[in-house]
């Protein structure tokens, strides 16, 4: 086989996995840090960076049980046209891709940004208790955030192993759902703007 076949699918791929990476780090950090020195009590603060771990933890569980799951209860669901498993064949056919899409993309996003969101609590609780240990509180928070996150993994790895497909099916329940509500609010658009159009021709 030539060397330079698989060459152009992976540059392309690790384009958009460069392009994604970006975009999400951007995105969730501007939203996270704007929310962060919005919020004026720490106790918040605290609750969106839990927010952010619980956001890592479950993409890690998705990208795990898509490595894990197999196609055919999957395939037997499709074809009695139940709503989410043709979702979720989709999710354990490019398992590689949701793999390195929930595990490294999100993972690490959350992770960077989990830590940013630790720095902002840390000088925010420096102001509000000024003879607090600096060196300490920076242990205590750098440690908490990641033991928080490296146990969940640990408990979602469990369950994304062990129940894979249940947790797949879940996601494609939940994707489809999605684009159910996408589609109607797109009608709904669709139909309003031809009324708008009519009301104009009519005038």
């Amino acid at each position: 086989m030539p060397q330079n076949l698989p060459r152009r699918p992976l540059s392309r791929h690790v384009f958009k996995v460069l392009i994604w990476t970006f975009a999400a780090t951007v995105s969730f950090a501007f939203v996270s840090e704007s929310l962060v020195r919005r919020l004026e009590a720490i106790g918040l603060a605290v609750f969106l960076l839990m927010i952010i771990i619980a956001v890592n933890i479950a993409f890690d569980i998705l990208g795990t049980a898509a490595t894990a799951a197999t196609e055919a209860p999957l395939n037997a669901m499709a074809a009695r046209k139940v709503s989410g498993a043709q979702e979720g064949l989709h999710l354990v056919k490019n398992a590689d891709k949701v793999a390195n899409f929930c595990n490294d993309v999100i993972g690490d996003v959350s992770g960077i940004i989990a830590g940013a969101l630790g720095i902002t609590l840390m000088s925010r609780a420096l102001l509000a208790w000024p003879k607090t240990s600096e060196l300490w509180l920076n242990i205590l928070v750098t440690a908490s955030i990641a033991s928080v996150t490296v146990a969940g993994k640990a408990m979602g790895k469990r369950v994304a192993v062990t129940q894979a497909n249940q947790v797949i099916f879940l996601a494609g329940r939940v994707i489809a759902g999605y684009r159910r509500v996408i589609n109607l609010l797109s009608g709904r658009s669709g139909k309003n703007a031809k009324k708008k159009v009519r009301s104009i021709g009519r005038s």
